[in-house]
């Protein structure tokens, strides 16, 4: 297991403790059975970004405390430096890079995605809405039935709760995803 995700998982299994939350109570609460979240709590199954966020909006703390283990600092302004976000591989051929971990408060969540070549695209669905701006290669955005294949410069604006992925036509795309939930 990815050493990253399985700190996430601990967090997440520390915090529920901690708080004294029942684990039928937070899978009801995301939308999930709660074997499936105890797969997610134990790292036998990674948790998908969506239900890391529901899951920080059930323990009331900031998606960066379950990310990171520390909590976010800036009122005002944060900078990240370039190549400085907080990264997630969250599965081979997906990672990105959080961009606005450390903003008190946030209202929307900034990130750099990075993926690899795939035939398929993991379906998720979640709250809010999201921009996708691709920034190198070619992905292939999936929401709802629809498909749409945008190139660099090319952007995309949806509702994310339909249910919607990207894969990477080219070897390798990257872009730029900005949620608000």
């Amino acid at each position: 297991m990815n050493e990253y995700i399985k700190q996430i998982s601990e967090r997440i299994r520390e915090l529920r403790d901690i708080l004294e939350i029942p684990v039928e109570d937070v899978a009801r609460e995301i939308g999930v059975t709660p074997e499936e979240f105890m797969a997610y709590e134990s790292g036998a199954k990674e948790i998908p970004i969506s239900m890391l966020y529901r899951t920080a909006a059930v323990f009331k703390v900031d998606p960066t405390v379950l990310m990171t283990g520390d909590v976010p600092r800036m009122d005002d302004y944060t900078v990240v430096r370039g190549g400085n976000g907080v990264k997630v591989e969250r599965y081979p051929g997906y990672s990105f890079s959080a961009l606005a971990f450390n903003y008190k408060h946030r209202i929307m969540d900034p990130m750099i995605v990075t993926l690899s070549r795939s035939e398929t695209a993991e379906l998720v669905t979640h709250g809010g809405q999201e921009f996708n701006y691709v920034i190198e290669g070619t992905i292939k955005v999936v929401v709802g039935k629809r498909e749409f294949t945008l190139n660099a410069g090319d952007s995309i604006y949806f509702n994310p709760e339909k249910p919607h992925g990207q894969r990477a036509v080219t070897e390798t795309a990257k872009f730029l995803t900005i949620i608000n939930e």
